[in-house]
């Protein structure tokens, strides 16, 4: 019997190392998951602040751009350039932003990014002209790389360890609903003074909120860098198949997925909804996200990262093509809108654990803000890709079907990146 002991000991620690590995979503291994407990504070924290980011820099100017255009005469073409350029601008100073965070920890970013972005909509109100808009839009994009879902993340994936994925669905599923609260909270504050008064709010909002909130509660240690004849540098992962093949299928499904989200609404008005009822259709299917990343944590307990990345990019290209192929009747169109939806909430969660999933938590900031950079430029080109691909085909229906083609190229991008990963190595910068 006491011989049996220890080999039962050693069963039941294997098994508890099994399900957090498998609560994690990924390697259990290295300096990522030092902490025995995730320090106290963080994950509440990062709720409030990438909520109000997003609502602030992100849903109020498509709300306001109408307003703006009228007010101002510069045409929305115009204006969305400006904010498009403010999006691919996050994506160039995420790389810097990564590696700051990967050295130094989330609050020193977290804090100057709250500072630079409230100064960039505070720019933004008092623009006189379209080159002062743009710049201002330049700045909040700067500040945005340090507000959005990849700090946060990076800072969750390197605190939480094994209980990251259940940490980011929790993060992902509170920050879903900026704009349901900031649309409405956008249009009665214009409507009751002006745009750019709505922006100063903004700013102010972010600047006495943000900035205190990161201070306070990212002042914990950040976990050591793991080190060692084993380990794998950045640029040689950067470098890699896999990590190429990597952001080249995330930039084609986002670029496939924001494209299409510009696009629901004129589909479905010409399968003969009414525009409310499109606009229902596109909120329900951004509600329909919530159902995608509620059903991320158990997925991750009972699938390895080749099949989330297939399961989460083909779901992807297939309601893609759903909204190309239905032609109604109204109530089947907002059901598929609902379930592209939970693709996408699905997709969001699959792109936040990747880095993990491949080439584990230890260099998560600075290798996550590299691949961020092209998907951002995806994202700013998406609502422009969407339109021309609908002008050179006359037809929404047959530019879902593109769209949903580039989704699939993706998916098969993404599924091989998965094959190539030397997933046991360590990686770290050099």
């Amino acid at each position: 019997m006491r011989r049996r002991r220890p080999v039962r000991r050693a069963r039941r620690q294997r098994g508890r190392l099994l399900r957090r590995r498998r609560a994690g979503g990924a390697h259990d291994r290295g300096s990522g998951d030092v902490l025995s407990a995730p320090p106290r504070g963080v994950l509440a924290a990062l709720c409030i602040t990438v909520t109000i980011s997003y609502g602030t820099l992100y849903y109020g100017f498509a709300v306001l751009a109408p307003t703006i255009t009228a007010d101002t005469g510069w045409s929305l073409t115009a204006i969305t350039a400006a904010f498009s350029l403010g999006l691919l601008m996050t994506g160039l100073v995420g790389v810097v932003v990564g590696r700051s965070i990967q050295s130094r920890g989330p609050r020193g970013a977290m804090v100057v990014g709250a500072v630079v972005g409230a100064a960039g909509l505070a720019l933004v109100a008092s623009a006189p002209s379209y080159p002062w808009f743009v710049a201002a839009m330049l700045l909040c994009g700067a500040g945005a790389a340090g507000l959005f879902y990849a700090p946060a993340f990076a800072a969750l994936t390197h605190w939480y360890g094994a209980g990251r994925v259940r940490a980011l669905t929790t993060l992902t599923l509170v920050a879903g609903f900026a704009s349901t609260v900031f649309a409405p909270l956008t249009t009665a504050i214009a409507e009751q003074t002006s745009w750019r008064t709505t922006y100063v709010v903004f700013a102010v909002l972010l600047l006495v909120v943000a900035v205190p909130v990161h201070w306070v509660a990212l002042r914990h240690p950040w976990p050591a860098v793991a080190g060692g004849a084993d380990v794998t540098p950045d640029r040689e992962v950067i470098r890699s198949p896999a990590f190429v093949l990597s952001a080249a299928g995330a930039t084609l499904t986002t670029l496939a997925m924001f494209a299409a989200l510009v696009a629901l609404i004129p589909l479905l008005v010409g399968r003969g909804m009414t525009p409310t009822l499109a606009a229902w259709a596109l909120g329900l299917g951004g509600a329909g996200q919530v159902l995608g990343r509620l059903a991320f944590p158990r997925l991750t307990d009972v699938t390895d990262v080749r099949q989330r990345v297939l399961w989460g990019t083909i779901a992807m290209a297939l309601t893609t093509l759903a909204l190309a192929l239905v032609p109604g009747p109204a109530f089947l169109l907002i059901g598929v809108s609902i379930v592209a939806g939970a693709a996408r909430g699905l997709y969001t969660l699959v792109g936040a654990t990747l880095v993990t999933d491949l080439w584990g938590p230890e260099r998560y900031a600075a290798i996550n803000g590299v691949l961020g950079a092209p998907v951002s430029v995806a994202t700013a080109l998406g609502p422009f890709a969407g339109a021309g691909i609908a002008a050179v085909t006359g037809s929404y229906p047959e530019t879902f079907a593109v769209l949903a083609g580039l989704a699939a190229v993706g998916s098969l991008l993404s599924v091989q990146a998965v094959r190539r990963a030397p997933r046991p190595s360590v990686v770290a910068g050099r």
